[in-house]
């Protein structure tokens, strides 16, 4: 885990974000020099990561080092989470490329660690999306594990509310699952209530908040943000790329012939991984999977899906995606490992009833 890194590779990231255009070190002198009062930067998005960090410098006195240290701590809490929500729910050992255990490879995948050991959103944002979804696999029993997930993803990304409540709406209802009816509606009720009340922030992320055809606004701020990313040193033009095309770009690039520098080079081994991995669930039993799959699966696989709809429009820089991307990636890490596990347990199911076959035949015979 990135808090468990040995000293001279945290160093090493230390030394990188010192050394390279850090959002943490603005973060760090924006909240040093403050002079209002602590609830005077509350805000949504960046303000927050101020309003997060402000007690921890202002009060306490914590340098910049030590602000690094304390968000990698949290970056390593949502890795916990997320081992937890995994073992929860897939108890069996997965095994890819003949002998590489599954769960082992995607926790130490180091570009996730990468964006969850610097002061920034990174951390929190990762955390909050583990916690609602470990949460979420037992909502009544951890309903303060979803109410401070919630508040977290919201003050830090709301868009990405939207999409996780949408994503676990799909899941709750569609899933197969041991909820109620009258649990699911109740459960139901809170999210869109929630979502409601808290359109207006969510729609002012993509300055929707005052959109009479939301549907051509959106087309349009998705054009300018993505003309604007992509005039950057590793922007991408994908104007004229097919959709099948900028969702590849967005999951699997850079893939070494674009690969930015040495970074680019360990990022493309890692998105190979992640091209294997996929094509692990590119076979007709997924299909027949997914019809009996249980809400956790239905609702990761949706917000991964609707997520990577939503940044393939805005995204057209390379940097952007690759950070971006590590958000949402673990959502169909569980699926694939599920599914995985799924099979391993029909071969086994196969090969016992055969067995009890084999054994009625001979019996027989006797």
């Amino acid at each position: 885990m990135s808090f468990l890194l040995p000293s001279h590779i945290r160093n090493n990231l230390l030394l990188f974000a010192l050394n390279n255009p850090s959002d943490s070190v603005q973060y760090f002198q924006r909240v040093s020099e403050f002079q209002g009062c602590w609830l005077d930067i509350f805000g949504l998005e960046t303000s927050f990561i101020d309003f997060f960090a402000y007690p921890f410098i202002q009060y306490f006195g914590f340098t910049y080092e030590i602000m690094m240290l304390s968000f990698t701590w949290i970056g390593f809490w949502r890795f916990v989470f997320g081992f937890l929500f995994f073992k929860e729910n897939i108890p069996q050992k997965v095994r890819v490329f003949r002998k590489v255990n599954l769960l082992a490879l995607i926790l130490f995948l180091p570009n996730m660690h990468f964006w969850t050991a610097s002061l920034g959103k990174g951390p929190l944002i990762f955390f909050g999306l583990m916690l609602f979804v470990f949460s979420f696999a037992k909502p009544f029993r951890r309903k303060w594990g979803l109410i401070i997930a919630s508040v977290l993803i919201f003050s830090v990304r709301p868009h990405m509310f939207l999409l996780i409540s949408v994503g676990s709406l799909y899941g709750l209802f569609f899933g197969k699952n041991l909820i109620s009816k009258r649990k699911k509606i109740y459960a139901a009720g809170i999210i869109l209530l929630c979502l409601f009340v808290l359109q207006d922030k969510i729609l002012a992320v993509v300055s929707l908040d005052q959109s009479s055809n939301m549907i051509s606004d959106f087309l349009s701020f998705s054009k300018t943000r993505s003309e604007d990313l992509s005039s950057a040193t590793s922007g991408v033009n994908m104007a004229g790329y097919s959709l099948p095309e900028k969702i590849f770009t967005f999951w699997f690039r850079p893939l070494f012939i674009d690969a930015p520098g040495i970074l680019g080079v360990i990022v493309s081994i890692e998105n190979l991984i992640y091209l294997l991995l996929f094509g692990k669930i590119l076979r007709l039993n997924f299909f027949k999977f997914w019809k009996n799959a249980p809400s956790q699966v239905k609702s990761c696989l949706m917000i991964f899906i609707l997520t990577s709809f939503a940044m393939t429009f805005i995204m057209s820089n390379l940097g952007i995606m690759i950070r971006q991307k590590t958000m949402i990636m673990y959502f169909m890490f569980f699926v694939i490992c599920y599914f995985l596990a799924y099979e391993k347990s029909n071969e086994v199911k196969m090969k016992l009833e055969r067995l009890s076959l084999s054994a009625s035949n001979k019996a027989f015979k006797i």
